[in-house]
C-alpha cells in the first residue's frame, strides 16, 4: 500500500468514528431527557473525590450512557444485603460465619467510611475466653 492510501485510509476511518461518536451523543441525549443536569451534577462531583479525575469522567459518561438505555437502577437495601451476603459465601469456610455477622451488624458490629471516602469498614468483635495461663 503507498503512503497515500493509507493516509486516505486513515483519514476516512477517523472521519467515520468522529461521526459515530458524535451521532451516539446526540442519540444518547435524545433518548434520555434530562439527564444533561444529572451528567453535568456527576461531572461537578468529580472535582472533590479521590480518585483520578479522567476515571471519574468516564465513569459518569457511562452512567449517562447506562440511564439512557433506563438501566441504571438504585438496588433496594434488602437487595444490596443478599448480595453481601453472597460475597460471603466466597470467603473460606471458616470464615463465611463472620463476614455474615459484619453485614446484618449487631451490637458487637461498627460501620464507619463511605464509597466516596475509599470503602466502608465493618468491624465485629468477638470476644473470646479468657485462656489459662501456662504453668511456669
Amino acid at each position: 500500500m503507498t503512503k497515500t492510501v493509507r493516509s486516505l485510509l486513515s483519514a476516512t476511518a477517523l472521519f467515520a468514528a468522529s461521526g459515530f461518536i458524535v451521532f451516539g451523543a446526540q442519540t444518547a441525549s435524545a433518548q434520555a431527557p434530562g439527564t444533561d443536569a444529572r451528567a453535568q451534577k456527576e461531572r461537578a462531583v468529580c472535582d472533590g473525590v479521590q480518585q483520578d479525575r479522567a476515571a471519574c469522567l468516564r465513569e459518569a459518561g457511562a452512567a449517562k450512557q447506562e440511564a439512557g438505555r433506563a438501566g441504571l437502577t438504585t438496588p433496594s437495601p434488602a437487595r444490596g444485603q443478599v448480595n453481601s451476603l453472597a460475597r460471603c459465601a466466597e470467603q473460606p469456610a471458616a470464615d463465611q460465619a463472620d463476614c455474615e455477622a459484619r453485614i446484618k451488624g449487631g451490637a458487637r458490629t461498627t460501620t464507619e467510611g463511605s464509597v466516596m471516602g475509599g470503602g466502608v469498614i465493618r468491624e465485629t468483635v468477638t470476644p473470646l475466653p479468657a485462656q489459662p495461663a501456662p504453668a511456669r
